[in-house]
C-alpha cells in the first residue's frame, strides 16, 4: 500500500514539474536546427525566424547547421532530441521527399516529427550554365537528346533531386549525368564554372551569377509565374504535369507538449506578420506562408504521399 501510494505521490510530483516546465517556457536558449549548410534558402529563413523569436520570447533562438545525408543527419538529430521545445527543425519539402529517397531513416518521418508551423514557400528556378546554346526549355530538351551522357546537372537538396526526376522523367528519352552536392551554394559554384551544367536552384544561391551573365534562367517550379519574375515561364507551360513545390516548415520531436506547440505557433504567426520580416522575405524572394499545427500536419501527410508518388513514378530508387 505504502509503494502504490509512492508511487502516485511521485507521478504526481513529476506532472507538476512538467506543468511548471511549460508554464515557463522558454527558461532557456532555443535551438533550430538547419539539416543544410549556410547561405541556402533555409537557411536565411532559418536566420530571420531566429532573430524575430529571440525579441518576442525573450530568450536567445540559436540556429544550428547540420547538412549531410540529404537533411537527414539534422532531421535526425531533432528526432531524437527531448520532446521540451528546444530543439527544433527547419524542414523543408525535402524532409518528405527523404522517405523515397533513404532506405533505412533513423526515424519514422511521419510519426517522430511534429509540425509547428509553415513558415514560407518558395521558388525554385531552372539554371543553366550561359556558355551552352539553350535560352528556353524546350532547346534544353532538344540539346540533351543530340548530345546524351554529355550534360551534368546538379542537385543541392531533395527538392532538387525531385524537381530534376520529375522534369527529365516527364521529358523523357533524356541520358543526363546527376552531381549530388551538400548544398545548393556548392552546385551553383560548379554551375557558375560551367564544371555542371543545369541546377535547380533558389534566386538566393544563384541570382549573383544571373547578374553577371555566368548562368541563364530557363524556368521556375511554381504552378505559374512568379511576381518577381514575370518574364520567367514556369515548367508548367511546358509539361502540364509538374507539380513540385518548395516550402519550409518548423518541426519539433515527438512528444512536445501541445501547449509549447500551441505558443510556438502563435509566435511563429506573428513573427512572419510584422513589416519588417516581411521586407526580407520580399528582399530574399520568399513568400510567407503561416498555418496552425492541424493545418500543417494534414499538409505535411500530403506532400510526404507526392513526393513519395511522383519520385517512384520518375524512376528513382531509395540508397
Amino acid at each position: 500500500m505504502r509503494n502504490w501510494i509512492g508511487r502516485v505521490v511521485g507521478g504526481i510530483a513529476l506532472l507538476v514539474v512538467a506543468a511548471i516546465a511549460v508554464a515557463q517556457y522558454p527558461a532557456k536558449p532555443i535551438t533550430i536546427i538547419v539539416p543544410f549548410p549556410t547561405a541556402t534558402a533555409s537557411d536565411l529563413i532559418a536566420r530571420i525566424l531566429a532573430t524575430e523569436l529571440s525579441s518576442a520570447m525573450g530568450q536567445p533562438v540559436v540556429v544550428q547547421n547540420r547538412p549531410g545525408g540529404n537533411s537527414a543527419i539534422g532531421a535526425a538529430a531533432v528526432a531524437s532530441a527531448p520532446p521540451d521545445g528546444y530543439t527544433l527543425l527547419l524542414a523543408t519539402a525535402g524532409t518528405v521527399a527523404l522517405p523515397a529517397l533513404v532506405k533505412l531513416l533513423p526515424y519514422d518521418t511521419l510519426q517522430d516529427l511534429v509540425p509547428i508551423s509553415t513558415l514560407s514557400r518558395f521558388a525554385l528556378f531552372l539554371y543553366i550554365n550561359a556558355e551552352l546554346p539553350i535560352r528556353t526549355l524546350p532547346e534544353l530538351f532538344d540539346y540533351a537528346r543530340a548530345n546524351p551522357g554529355k550534360l551534368n546537372y546538379a542537385t543541392g537538396n531533395p527538392v532538387g533531386i525531385a524537381a530534376s526526376a520529375q522534369l527529365f522523367s516527364l521529358a523523357g528519352n533524356l541520358r543526363l549525368v546527376h552531381v549530388p552536392y551538400k548544398g545548393e551554394p556548392a552546385g551553383v559554384l560548379d554551375l557558375a564554372a560551367n564544371r555542371v551544367q543545369l541546377m535547380f536552384s533558389t534566386p538566393s544561391s544563384a541570382d549573383t551569377f544571373v547578374k553577371t551573365g555566368k548562368v541563364r534562367v530557363l524556368a521556375t517550379n511554381l504552378p505559374q509565374r512568379a511576381p518577381f519574375a514575370p518574364d520567367v515561364p514556369s515548367v508548367n507551360e511546358f509539361i502540364p504535369k509538374f507539380s513540385m513545390t518548395a516550402w519550409a516548415g518548423l518541426m519539433g520531436p515527438k512528444g512536445i507538449p501541445k501547449e509549447v506547440v500551441d505558443r510556438l505557433s502563435r509566435e511563429v504567426m506573428a513573427a512572419l506578420n510584422r513589416p519588417q520580416t516581411k521586407e526580407k522575405f520580399d528582399q530574399l524572394q520568399f513568400m510567407g506562408n503561416t498555418s496552425t499545427p492541424e493545418e500543417f500536419s494534414a499538409f505535411f501527410k500530403e506532400q510526404v504521399d507526392l513526393y513519395s508518388r511522383v519520385l517512384r513514378e520518375a524512376g528513382v530508387q531509395p540508397e
